[in-house]
C-alpha cells in the first residue's frame, strides 16, 4: 500500500484501530447522554442559571489543572492501561450521577462532574498518544478524521436519547445507566488491543525515576525546542481566547438578540455539526495536498472572518449559512492539530504534549468565557463578537509568524518529519 492510498477504509481494516475506534464510538454516545442529563437535572433541580454556570466550571476546571499533570503519568504508564482503569472508573461516577439525581443531592453532582472530567483527562491523552503506535504514519489523518467525526455524531445521537427519555420518562437514572454501560463496552473494546501497544518507547536519556513536577517542565520544554508544537499551541490558545466568549454568547444573540425562537437551535446546530461530518471526509485529501501548517493558519484564518460575519447578521439563514461555512473548518483544524502532534512528538512525551495543549486551551477558553460575559454587558454582544473575530485572526497571524521558515510539505507522502528540527535539543 502507498502512502496516498491510504484513507479512511484502510485504517478500518487495522485490527487494534478497529478496537479503538469502536470504543470512542460507544463512549462519545455515552458522553452526550450524560453532557445534557446534567444540565436538564440541575435545571429542574435548582431553576438557577448560576447553577448551570457552577456545573459548567465543574467540568472545565480539570482541564488545566488536573489535566495539567495527567500528561506525565500517562508518559509513565502503559497507556492501554490507563485507559481502561478510567473507562472503569468513568461508569462508576456516572452510576453515582443516577443516585445522585434520584435523591437530589446537588452538590455531589458537582463534585462527581468534577471527578468524572478529571479521569478523563488521562484517558484522552492516552488514547491520542497510543493511536501512532497503531496506525502507520500516512494512516493518521483519516484515523484523526473519523475521530472527529465519531465525537460530532456521537455527541448529536447522545443528546438526542438524554432527550427522548428525559422528556418522556421525566427521569435521568436511564440515560445514566446508558452511559455507565458505553464505558463497559469501551473497556471490552480497549482489552482487545495487545497490552504491549501501550507500553512507552522510552528514550536513551529518559529520567524516569524524576519528580513530577521536573517531568511537567520536561514537557513545556518540548514546545519551547519545536517550532511546530509551540506554534500550534501559541495560535490554539489564542483562537480560544476569542471562541470561548462566542461560545459562550451564541445562545443570547440568537434568543435575545436576532429574537428567534429557541426551537430554532437544533437547525443552526444541525448546519454546523453537517458540515463537520462532511469536512471529516476531505482531511486526509487535504494533508495530501497542503502542508499541515498551512491549514492550521488558513482554517484558523476563515474561522475569524465567519466570526466577523456573526457580529453583523440580521437574520437566522445568515447565521445558518456562516456556522455551515464554519464547520468545514473546524474539523480540518482539529484533525491537523492532532496529527502534527502525533508525528512531531516522540512516543515517550506525546502524552505531556498532548495534555499541555489541552491544558492550555481549556484555560484559554474559561478565561475567555468570563471575559465576554462581563464585557457582553458593558459593549453589547455583537461588539465582543467583532472583537473575538480580531482575536481569532490574530491567532492565524501568531501561526504564520510561528511558521515561517517550517518546511511547507504536505504531510503524507513526505519522507521526512514535518519538521526537521522537532528533535533537536
Amino acid at each position: 500500500m502507498t502512502e496516498r492510498s491510504m484513507g479512511v477504509r484502510d485504517v478500518l481494516r487495522i485490527r487494534d484501530y478497529r478496537s479503538i475506534f469502536g470504543g470512542q464510538v460507544v463512549s462519545d454516545i455515552g458522553d452526550g447522554v450524560t453532557f445534557l442529563l446534567l444540565l436538564l437535572v440541575i435545571n429542574d433541580l435548582t431553576g438557577s442559571t448560576t447553577a448551570l454556570a457552577l456545573m459548567a466550571i465543574c467540568e472545565a476546571l480539570p482541564q488545566f489543572t488536573v489535566g495539567l499533570f495527567a500528561g506525565v503519568y500517562v508518559d509513565r504508564w502503559n497507556r492501554r492501561t490507563v485507559m481502561l482503569a478510567a473507562d472503569l472508573l468513568r461508569a462508576v461516577v456516572v452510576i453515582g450521577f443516577a443516585v445522585a439525581a434520584v435523591e437530589g443531592w446537588v452538590p455531589l453532582l458537582y463534585v462527581l462532574a468534577f471527578v468524572q472530567s478529571s479521569i478523563s483527562t488521562f484517558f484522552r491523552p492516552a488514547r491520542g498518544a497510543m493511536l501512532p503506535r497503531i496506525v502507520p504514519r500516512e494512516g493518521l489523518p483519516a484515523a484523526n478524521s473519523l475521530a472527529q467525526g465519531s465525537m460530532v455524531i456521537g455527541g448529536v445521537i447522545g443528546t438526542g436519547i438524554a432527550g427522548l427519555l428525559y422528556g418522556t420518562f421525566g427521569v435521568a437514572y436511564l440515560g445514566f445507566a446508558i452511559d455507565a454501560a458505553t464505558f463497559l463496552v469501551s473497556m471490552v473494546f480497549v482489552s482487545r488491543i495487545p497490552s504491549i501497544v501501550g507500553r512507552i518507547q522510552r528514550e536513551a536519556h529518559d529520567a524516569p525515576q524524576s519528580n513530577v513536577l521536573r517531568s511537567l517542565l520536561e514537557g513545556l520544554a518540548i514546545f519551547r525546542h519545536s517550532r511546530v508544537l509551540s506554534g500550534v499551541l501559541l495560535a490554539a490558545a489564542v483562537s480560544m481566547l476569542g471562541l470561548g466568549a462566542v461560545n459562550v454568547l451564541f445562545v443570547p444573540l440568537i434568543v435575545d438578540d436576532l429574537k428567534v425562537a429557541a426551537t430554532w437551535m437544533a437547525g443552526i446546530e444541525l448546519a454546523q455539526t453537517s458540515a463537520m461530518i462532511l469536512a471529516a471526509g476531505v482531511v486526509p485529501m487535504l494533508l495530501r495536498r497542503f502542508a499541515p501548517t498551512t491549514i492550521v493558519t488558513g482554517a484558523l484564518l476563515g474561522v475569524g472572518l465567519c466570526i466577523g460575519m456573526m457580529s453583523g447578521v440580521s437574520a437566522v439563514w445568515q447565521v445558518i449559512v456562516v456556522l455551515f461555512i464554519v464547520g468545514w473548518m473546524v474539523t480540518p483544524f482539529q484533525a491537523t492539530v492532532q496529527t502534527i502532534v502525533q508525528t512531531t512528538a516522540t512516543d515517550a512525551t506525546r502524552g505531556r504534549v498532548v495534555s499541555l495543549l489541552q491544558a492550555s486551551m481549556s484555560t484559554a477558553s474559561v478565561v475567555s468565557m468570563a471575559v465576554g460575559g462581563v464585557l457582553a454587558d458593558l459593549i453589547g454582544i455583537r461588539a465582543v463578537y467583532a472583537g473575538a473575530a480580531v482575536v481569532v485572526l490574530g491567532a492565524a497571524v501568531v501561526a504564520m509568524l510561528m511558521f515561517r521558515g517550517v518546511p511547507r510539505r504536505p504531510l503524507v507522502g513526505a519522507t521526512v518529519p514535518v519538521e526537521a528540527e522537532a528533535a533537536a535539543p
